[in-house]
C-alpha cells in the first residue's frame, strides 16, 4: 500500500469513527468557527482540571479532512496544559492529515486549530503561519 493511501486511510478512519465527538456538558471553554468559503463548521467544548485538558468534545459538519483533523486534534489536547495546547502548530497537524493537499484543502485541515487557538484560548492572532 502507498504511502498516500495510507494517509487517506487514516482520515477515513477518523471522519468514520471520530475520537471525542459529542458536546460536552458545562464546558469551561466553548468556541465554534466556520470556513465560509465551504461551509466546514466546528464547534469545540473543553473542560480543564488541575490546569489541564480533562475531556474535549467537538461536533461539526463539512468534509472529511475537516472533521477528522478536528477529531486528531482533539487527541492531541488532551492531558495537556493551555502552555502545551500553544505549542500545536499547523504543521504538526498538516503532517498528521497527510502529504500533498492544496491550500484549500489546508484551510479545511486547520479549522479546528483555529477554533483551539482564537476561541478556547483566546489568541488573536497567530505567530504560526497564517490559519485564515
Amino acid at each position: 500500500m502507498a504511502i498516500d493511501d495510507l494517509y487517506r486511510e487514516y482520515i477515513l478512519e477518523h471522519y468514520r469513527f471520530p475520537h471525542n465527538k459529542g458536546d460536552l456538558p458545562q464546558p469551561d471553554k466553548y468556541a465554534a468557527y466556520s470556513n465560509p468559503l465551504c461551509g466546514d463548521r466546528i464547534q469545540m467544548g473543553v473542560h480543564f482540571q488541575d490546569g489541564k485538558v480533562a475531556d474535549v468534545r467537538f461536533n461539526g459538519t463539512g468534509c472529511a479532512i475537516s472533521q477528522a483533523a478536528a477529531s486528531i486534534l482533539t487527541d492531541m489536547m488532551l492531558g495537556k496544559t493551555p502552555d502545551e495546547l500553544r505549542q500545536i502548530r499547523r504543521d504538526d497537524i498538516l503532517e498528521l492529515i497527510g502529504p500533498d493537499i492544496g491550500p484549500a484543502r489546508q484551510k479545511c485541515a486547520l479549522l479546528s486549530l483555529d477554533v483551539l487557538r482564537k476561541g478556547i484560548l483566546d489568541e488573536p492572532e497567530s505567530d504560526d503561519e497564517e490559519l485564515d
